[in-house]
């Protein structure tokens, strides 16, 4: 087995889904130790999401965050930086999004839209791009930047949708629930299915995912950066301008990643709350990894992630699966995901374990052929 044969997307599927498997018999064993029947319990978990309408525009309606925050890592990832910040800016996008909608109240659809879509980018990007201004110019990792500008962002988030931000009615009633004032009507994103909370953020985030190929495989900007990523010290030998690629890619992916926020906003809740993001910026890296940092691959990871995490909800109220549990066998799913990816980057470790096995199987046939 050649490192050609371990690269195959065969191989890599294969690798991955045996990460997800291996991931779920360790949750069952969780499942059984909380007295709960782990078969009816992943019967409800797989068939849940797939079984009806309802669970089928939901799993959209999940994999539509995780896939735009997925393009975003696919493109920071492929440029050599590592974006751990999904959440905070997830969190920057949406209450920009609100301000702007919120403050003009009056403009046409036409024009409010697209603008508030805009600035939702802008605001992520900045956030984003402020790790990576640290990364470029002080050799700041990038990893404890963007987790401490999480925190930043989450406080900020909190104090603007608390204070200055706050629904004038929640204030006149006296209960104080910390969420912004409906966006007006007209930057709504248009519900795909009647009765359904599917929106057409899902068809954007689709044709986002076929514009970042195109970007990354297809443009001299794209060649850069994947340049940058493959190999930094190479790339500044050949003239390439790596600082700025580096800010440049944390920036996009801070941007795909307030978009998100912005589309949680106007397509779902319709107003900036506590919880909006639900953990979509720490997922979003799940379903990059799953997809194989490829921004095609990221669109069916990022609706299995999506399933995943409908049916582990509906599991939770049809078995009576306690919370504790279920966020449980989620991280037992990031963490193995995550870790197979080792693997999958560095073939010669998987060439060496299915070596040893092989030879393994041929001594355990020769001492059973000799009966010793």
């Amino acid at each position: 087995m050649n490192n050609q044969i371990a690269k195959s997307w065969f191989v890599q599927v294969l690798i991955l889904l045996g990460a997800l498997v291996g991931a779920l018999l360790i949750g069952a064993i969780l499942l059984i130790l909380a007295g709960s029947d782990p078969i009816k319990a992943y019967s409800v978990m797989f068939t849940g999401p797939i079984g009806s309408e309802f669970g089928l525009t939901e799993t959209l309606v999940r994999a539509t965050p995780l896939l735009l925050v997925g393009l975003g890592i696919v493109i920071s990832f492929r440029s050599g930086i590592l974006n751990i910040g999904g959440e905070g800016q997830i969190l920057m996008g949406a209450i920009t999004a609100s301000a702007v909608a919120l403050s003009l109240p009056g403009w046409p659809k036409v024009i409010l839209l697209p603008l508030v879509l805009l600035a939702s980018c802008v605001a992520g990007g900045i956030w984003g791009g402020i790790a990576g201004w640290l990364k470029a110019r002080l050799s700041v990792n990038e990893i404890l930047s963007t987790v401490m500008l999480n925190q930043i962002a989450l406080q900020f988030y909190l104090y603007l949708i608390r204070g200055p931000l706050i629904d004038p009615q929640e204030v006149a009633y006296g209960t104080g629930v910390p969420q912004t004032a409906m966006v007006p009507e007209q930057v709504w994103l248009t519900r795909l299915v009647p009765g359904m909370r599917l929106h057409t953020g899902f068809i954007l985030a689709l044709i986002l995912a076929i514009v970042v190929y195109i970007f990354l495989w297809r443009t001299t900007i794209g060649y850069r950066m994947r340049a940058v990523g493959a190999g930094p010290e190479a790339s500044r030998y050949g003239g390439i301008r790596v600082e700025f690629y580096l800010i440049l890619a944390i920036a996009l992916a801070g941007a795909f990643a307030g978009l998100a926020g912005a589309v949680e906003v106007l397509g779902v809740h319709h107003r900036a709350l506590e919880s909006l993001s639900a953990g979509y910026g720490f997922s979003g890296i799940v379903a990059a990894l799953f997809g194989r940092l490829h921004p095609l691959g990221t669109i069916p990871a990022a609706i299995l992630l999506g399933a995943l995490i409908l049916g582990a909800d509906m599991m939770q109220r049809a078995v009576n699966v306690p919370a504790a549990i279920v966020m449980a066998i989620q991280g037992l799913v990031i963490l193995f995901v995550v870790s197979s990816d080792l693997l999958l980057r560095k073939p010669e470790l998987l060439t060496r374990i299915f070596t040893r096995y092989i030879f393994t199987r041929i001594k355990q046939t020769k001492e059973a052929g000799t009966g010793v």
